[in-house]
């Protein structure tokens, strides 16, 4: 069953040599059960660390993370995370390294392994090995691999970052078909606004280290998107803005006013 996910003025700090390092501070949101969000923010501000903590890799400084109103504990088993390299397992066929997923399901998995596979485009695949794959294919076997674990909350860390520009927007496509057969709440850590405006309901940004929420940004355009939508234009201005890149935002509210003009 699909999740809510809240964190609560969480705060996250790294120590080396002695020294604290203060990576992320008061940051607070609520993603609804169901919901898509990408996460978007300048690189380096702890994205990815708001990901892990989610998935319970990392656990807080301060403030608390919970999913479904249940703290988050080491590894939750309710998160899979798609990571940005595929990291398949070379001595396991593509059907072998998807059930890796499935591995804390009682019983055989070998139909919705197969049915994931299909759902991917990979069904000719299955005995293939990981060195026989394009990029491209090996990161769809990821995202069957998450997905086979049938958890509430799947968390994407720039699950495309490393494909060519095409393959990117193919396998964007490819993770919304995909979604139409699953009902997981989505988290997507992304440094390209347009995939976060293409595949997102909301979009959340951070701040500069030590990282907070700095503006929130609905996407009230119905699936499948137009990319040139104006609506998606004038959220993709309001960012880049807020980027620094045009004309400097002043204020730091937590919705874009283009956005709440148009829900």
């Amino acid at each position: 069953m699909t999740q809510d996910v809240t964190l609560a003025q969480v705060a996250k700090s790294f120590q080396r040599n002695g020294v604290s390092t203060p990576v992320l501070s008061d940051v607070s949101f609520t993603i609804d059960r169901g919901e898509f969000v990408a996460i978007l923010g300048p690189s380096g501000c702890g994205k990815s660390t708001v990901l892990r903590l989610i998935a319970g890799l990392e656990q807080p400084t301060g403030g608390q993370v919970e999913i479904g109103g249940r703290s988050v504990s080491v590894t939750d088993e309710r998160c899979a995370v798609v990571f940005q390299e595929p990291r398949l397992l070379p001595w396991r066929t593509v059907a072998s390294n998807v059930a890796l997923g499935a591995r804390r399901r009682k019983g055989s998995q070998s139909d919705r392994i197969s049915r994931l596979l299909s759902e991917v485009g990979l069904s000719e695949c299955a005995d293939a090995w990981p060195h026989q794959l394009s990029g491209g294919m090996a990161q769809r076997v990821g995202l069957a691999r998450g997905l086979a674990a049938e958890p509430d909350v799947l968390l994407l860390d720039e699950p495309f970052a490393a494909l060519d520009a095409l393959t990117r927007l193919r396998m964007q496509d490819l993770l919304l078909q995909v979604r139409e057969h699953h009902s997981q709440t989505v988290v997507l850590v992304t440094h390209d606004i347009d995939e976060a405006l293409y595949l997102a309901d909301r979009i959340i940004i951070l701040g500069d280290k030590p990282a907070r929420v700095v503006a929130t940004h609905r996407v009230p355009v119905p699936r499948p998107r137009d990319r040139s939508n104006p609506v998606i234009g004038r959220i993709r201005d309001d960012i880049l803005r807020r980027f620094g890149v045009g004309v400097p935002v002043e204020r730091e509210d937590t919705d874009c006013p283009s956005a709440l003009a148009a829900d």
